[in-house]
């Protein structure tokens, strides 16, 4: 992967990537936000690929996340709750495997920081919430083996 990002001034940088090019305004939004939007953006386009691939259709889907920053310098993230709130034909217990199938194996921007921040999750799956401020494991991921391979790993 190669990516570069250019000044353009006035706080304002391009980010250019093999296939597409962006503009980073950091008077609308800082590179932190850009990046946790990056990881729960990665998680949330793996549901609905693994929910494609077996033939459902994802509705209502809205996926956010409440960060809690260190406040020393250099303000790292500490913990992140990650909301996930869907509908679809599929059952609950489906519902949450997508879910941890990313979180605990596909999701390269979650399993890329989970080593240092602590990440609960909540799932909300056709108005029941079927879980509730849930850990992953920490450290090093057990791969849930179901032919997906994740959707932001590319």
């Amino acid at each position: 992967m190669n990516v570069s990002v250019e000044y353009l001034g006035e706080k304002k940088f391009k980010a250019n990537t093999i296939k597409s090019s962006y503009i980073l305004d950091c008077k609308e939004i800082t590179p932190v936000e850009y990046f946790v939007t990056g990881i729960i953006g990665c998680t949330g386009i793996d549901l609905v690929m693994m929910a494609e691939k077996d033939g459902y259709v994802v509705s209502n889907y809205k996926v956010s996340a409440e960060i809690e920053r260190q406040m020393e310098v250099p303000m790292k993230l500490a913990s992140m709750h990650i909301i996930y709130t869907f509908d679809g034909s599929f059952d609950a217990v489906k519902a949450k495997r997508y879910i941890l199938a990313s979180l605990e194996s596909y999701c390269t921007t979650v399993n890329s920081v989970r080593d240092s921040v602590k990440i609960t999750y909540t799932i909300v799956h056709n108005g029941v919430k079927i879980a509730d401020k849930e850990s992953i494991a920490s450290g090093e991921g057990t791969v849930i083996e179901d032919g997906f391979g994740g959707a932001c790993g590319s």
